[in-house]
């Protein structure tokens, strides 16, 4: 089967993790990605990190999956030629410079636009590419402080902190994708042609975090990190570690599965409190409500705890680590992890699962200029022109590169 975005064409001049994951989204699905290198300088995500034993950044192998990897000097006037026909035939162009790099580099949106009328551009920068920070130098992690995520992360008493991953550039490949699709759409039914997708990356967390702000604005209520439990504490739940040593995630949404939350760890005298008859009466005796789980869970082993749980259809989640997650029977089973022939590095695979047009890792991240030849040859350069432009150093090619 093909992707269902098999004849969507992308140039990628992105680089390090959020834009080049909005394009590897995409390329999961069929999109024909052209990541586009500095002959001197390649993407730092291919160093960074652990190696595979083949020397290949492990980061690398994913984020530059699926694509055909292109080193050309686009800022040379006839490596803005060659850009020039990647555009004039592409749908979707991804950068994540910062503001202005484009427009010094004589191909801003005007520029692109005059060469692709129908060119969807997705401008990806710290802080937006207008406002008052515009020109302010950024990374995940500030946008991670700027949304209030770190904020809200770690204990009452300790200091802010961030996520295990780089949960703001992540998010912001994952709303990339999505505004890219969005303009697709727009341009598909003729209420717009090419634009311009302007994200911030603070703005991708902002969006998913939400609920601070109306409660807030809303509600006058100030949410707080608040350790192993939620921040704004509205429903029974936390991480709470067996005698066993396990460490499990309790939640409960409703004030029904609440009732049977509290039914599991204190019985009936517990889950009949006049205290606990609603979620908002429950709020108000959270610290009760939590200290009696933690007392129920870490005098139980975990399968004890995991019994007594699914005799009252009560939701706790053992806490993986990523041996566990490799191994996972559900994971496994959903084919989540993923591979290619004659590469011993799994990834995690296309997401999500679609019935008749699924996804497909064709092949993991390749070396520098591995189709910088094939590409000119598809744009009509002939071998000596190729020759020359890598001899001039606009260009180079990786000796005895193949096909994908």
């Amino acid at each position: 089967m093909t992707g269902p975005l098999n004849q969507l064409r992308i140039v990628e001049l992105g680089h390090v993790i959020a834009g080049p994951l909005s394009a590897a989204l995409l390329s999961d699905f069929g999109a024909d990605v052209i990541k586009i290198e500095s002959p001197s300088r390649t993407d730092m995500m291919r160093d960074l990190g652990p190696k595979a034993e083949d020397g290949v950044g492990v980061w690398w192998k994913t984020l530059g999956r699926n694509k055909k990897i292109l080193s050309l000097n686009w800022k040379s006037a006839e490596g803005r030629d060659i850009l020039r026909k990647l555009v004039e035939g592409a749908d979707v162009l991804v950068e994540n410079f910062r503001p202005g790099v484009l427009e010094r580099g004589g191909v801003g949106p005007n520029t692109l636009h005059e060469w692709n009328p129908d060119l969807i551009i997705l401008r990806v920068s710290g802080y937006g590419q207008d406002g008052p920070m515009r020109d302010v130098p950024a990374f995940g992690r500030a946008a991670e402080a700027m949304s209030g995520l770190a904020h809200l992360t770690g204990f009452t008493d300790g200091p802010p902190m961030h996520p295990g991953f780089p949960a703001a550039d992540s998010t912001t490949g994952l709303m990339g994708a999505l505004g890219i699709m969005l303009a697709l759409f727009a341009r598909e039914k003729g209420s717009a042609r090419g634009q311009v997708v302007d994200l911030a990356v603070f703005e991708s967390l902002l969006r998913l975090m939400d609920y601070p702000v109306p409660a807030l604005t809303g509600a006058n209520h100030s949410p707080r990190r608040n350790g192993l439990r939620q921040p704004m504490d509205f429903a029974p739940g936390g991480m709470f570690r067996t005698s066993d040593g396990v460490w499990l995630t309790v939640s409960a949404g409703s004030a029904e599965t609440a009732q049977r939350l509290l039914r599991a760890v204190g019985g009936d005298a517990l889950a009949d409190d006049p205290r606990f008859s609603t979620l908002a009466e429950m709020s108000s005796h959270m610290t009760v409500v939590f200290d009696a789980i933690n007392d129920f869970v870490t005098q139980r082993t975990l399968s004890e705890v995991e019994a007594e749980f699914a005799r009252h259809d009560a939701v706790a989640s053992r806490v993986l680590n990523v041996e566990d997650i490799t191994t996972n029977e559900q994971i496994c089973h959903r084919g989540d992890i993923v591979s290619v022939d004659g590469e011993k590095t799994k990834v995690i695979g296309p997401i999500p699962h679609l019935s008749a047009t699924p996804g497909a890792l064709r092949w993991l991240g390749r070396p520098p200029g591995a189709d910088s030849r094939s590409i000119l040859h598809d744009l009509g350069f002939t071998k000596e022109r190729i020759t020359a432009l890598c001899e001039a150093g606009h260009v180079s090619v990786k000796d005895g590169e193949g096909t994908p």
